[in-house]
């Protein structure tokens, strides 16, 4: 008998540390097997079993010995309803249980109220977790340091912020657990700034921060993109002189990389003893994310070659993702055949990098057979592809997508429906346009900023200006992609005071012009020939602080050009910071110039194209051949031809459609 109760201690520290359930099954059966007559409280022994099974995951085993237990006190109820409340689809067990301990007899614990309140937060259930609250208050819990962060945590969870607040603010003295608790609530429900104010409230109040308080507080700078509170937290940190994690270290990677900054988060990766999959995926995607495409594929060789870690399919999705806009041939095919290799290509994650990379290498082929091969798909994925094919110019092929995507009953957002007006406009189907707006009001999504500035241009583009312009009336509030939607459809009807009052209205609306704004006006001036009025808006343009990009020289060029002004055209063309680079701008006025059979300054612009040896030189020796040829030189013309003949390809026929109405 002495030798049981020198065997029971060990049994029971091994109970605790265990996590293996093979491992359990033995310490239960060997615990069987022993003489337990002596033991004073069989009910501990009973309860360290349950929770070790519990320990291990396996709640059918927990439950059963709950079940033959002889005699259950708090501790047994408390135990198995703890273990519920982690599993979220099982988390209404611990209420269950709950219900059978009252009627048992046994007053409830701390320990069981917190359990209770994290069943109800995993659940997001703010109903039962109330219940669970006025329970608190009646039996005396309520000033209770652990009850009191679990509802906090509860509130948090139930996206209830506020209620969070309120019981943070009963707590008389707060530890680091309870404000850790109320931070970690404001960065879910995405109140960044006001978990920076407690954080600040923490260290006045001498609270000492922990690695989990600091990694908390960097995720909510990484969501601001605030690089310059983040890098004072990790001063901070420094200062401190705190044993820095794991976590912490990736929660500093993905504040740099998240706020533009991957280089000094390569300092801090290099720092890390051991990073994780998690390290080196941050550390991947901030390079891709800012543009270094070469460096997040360098890192990723580095990992596949020298580190003990598989990438997963967010490392191979960020690195495709870094590395889409790059010849396909180059790092793009091999990443597919990477991921066909290791079983990723099969990540719906994953796919959609790689179909944006191929279409970024005009491989609409590739993607369209990538979608095919995809077992599961999402809504996602259908409005992706509906969108590059749009963004492509296959506006019929993005209309095959969108009707099948509704075939197959996957549900279509604003995004969708904005996508699929785009291709009607592009289309000039004015038909299958009015049935998308129909559509869009059937689901709901007719007020939707991005599906009412789909639609006005839709209706503009296709002729029906009126009705861009109800659409647009019928909106609460006009935000500035509505606005430059209806300007724009005037402009392009040759509308332009129309379009001008427009302008006018915006501006009365407080609504800021952006470069569209202009872009439109600036199209609508070039269109009806207001010279005038093309220079007002484009010193406007500049008293709004916006520069003018390529497509606006072209514009003003063609406006005065057209007019006659070659002395002012030019001079806006040497002032462009596109001179060197951009011929659209002489090529715009080597077109004017045939026009008004202005041989000089025709030439002139000619000679700039093909000086710059571009794959403008094609255009601009069509362009000079018709010049000559409006100047009467034939000679010129001929030699001109001869010339294009040589160096120009095939031209092959255009192809044009028309839209038949089907007979009934």
């Amino acid at each position: 008998m002495p030798r049981c109760r020198v065997v029971l201690p060990q049994l029971i520290e091994k109970c605790t540390a265990t996590s293996s359930l093979r491992v359990a099954r033995k310490i239960h059966a060997l615990i069987l097997t022993s003489a337990l007559t002596y033991v004073e409280s069989p009910v501990f022994i009973f309860n360290l079993i349950l929770s070790m099974y519990a320990r291990c995951g396996s709640m059918v085993d927990s439950h059963v010995v709950f079940d033959k237990m002889p005699l259950r006190n708090v501790v047994s109820y408390s135990s198995l309803m703890s273990a519920y409340s982690r599993i979220p689809r099982q988390a209404h067990m611990a209420f269950l249980l709950f219900h059978q301990m009252e009627n048992d007899g046994l007053a409830p614990s701390g320990f069981t109220l917190t359990s209770l309140l994290q069943a109800s937060a995993y659940m997001g259930d703010v109903v039962l977790g109330s219940s669970v609250h006025g329970k608190c208050v009646k039996i005396g819990f309520l000033n209770n340091i652990r009850v009191q962060t679990s509802l906090i945590g509860m509130y948090s969870n139930c996206w209830n912020s506020s209620l969070a607040m309120n019981v943070f603010q009963e707590v008389m003295n707060p530890d680091d657990l309870a404000w850790n608790s109320m931070i970690s609530g404001q960065v879910k429900n995405g109140k960044l700034f006001e978990c920076l104010i407690l954080f600040r409230q923490m260290v006045r109040d001498g609270i000492h921060p922990t690695e989990f308080t600091y990694s908390l507080i960097l995720n909510a700078c990484a969501k601001l993109e605030d690089l310059e509170i983040g890098m004072a937290i990790h001063a901070q940190v420094l200062v401190s002189a705190m044993c820095v994690d794991l976590p912490l270290h990736n929660s500093l990677l993905d504040m740099y990389c998240s706020c533009g900054d991957p280089n000094t988060a390569l300092d801090v990766f290099v720092r890390i003893e051991n990073p994780d999959l998690v390290s080196w995926n941050s550390i991947i995607r901030g390079f891709s994310e800012s543009g270094d495409g070469e460096k997040a594929m360098n890192l990723f060789i580095h990992l596949t070659r020298q580190s003990i870690l598989k990438p997963d399919e967010y490392t191979l999705a960020a690195v495709v993702s870094g590395t889409g806009e790059f010849p396909g041939s180059k790092y793009g095919q091999p990443l597919h055949a990477h991921s066909m290799k290791t079983g990723l290509a099969c990540s719906l994650y994953v796919a959609i990098m790689l179909i944006s990379m191929y279409f970024s290498n005009n491989d609409a082929k590739s993607s369209r057979k990538i979608f095919l091969c995809l077992e599961h798909k999402d809504d996602i994925l259908w409005t992706d592809m509906i969108a590059w094919h749009v963004r492509i110019g296959e506006s019929e092929e993005a209309m095959i997508f969108f009707y099948n995507m509704i075939k197959e009953g996957y549900t279509v957002d604003t995004f969708t429906l904005s996508s699929a007006l785009s291709a009607c406009a592009d289309l000039a189907a004015l038909r299958q346009g009015e049935m998308i707006h129909c559509f869009a009001v059937k689901t709901g999504n007719e007020n939707e900023v991005f599906v009412r500035s789909s639609m006005i241009d839709m209706y503009a583009k296709t002729g029906e200006i009126e009705d861009a312009t109800h659409v647009f009336s019928c909106l609460p509030k006009c935000d500035i992609m509505c606005w430059n939607s209806l300007l724009t459809g005037y402009g392009h009807h040759g509308k332009a005071k129309e379009a001008f009052q427009i302008y006018y209205q915006m501006l009365k609306h407080e609504v800021r012009p952006d470069h569209v704004t202009f872009l439109s006006l600036l199209a609508a001036c070039n269109h009806c020939g207001l010279v005038e009025e093309s220079s007002f808006f484009w010193n406007s343009m500049k008293e709004h602080g916006l520069k003018p990009g390529p497509n606006h020289y072209s514009c003003i060029i063609s406006c005065m050009s057209r007019a006659g002004q070659w002395g002012e055209a030019e001079e806006v063309i040497l002032q462009s910071p596109f001179v060197d680079d951009y011929m659209e701008s002489w090529r715009t006025m080597l077109s004017s110039c045939i026009k008004d059979g202005n041989l000089e300054v025709g030439i002139q612009a000619a000679q700039h194209i093909l000086n710059a040896k571009t794959e403008d030189n094609a255009t601009a020796t069509l362009l000079l051949t018709k010049l000559y040829a409006a100047a009467g030189r034939w000679d010129d013309a001929s030699e001109m031809r001869s010339k294009m003949r040589k160096t120009m390809p095939e031209k092959y026929t255009g192809l044009s459609s028309i839209h038949i109405q089907s007979m009934q």
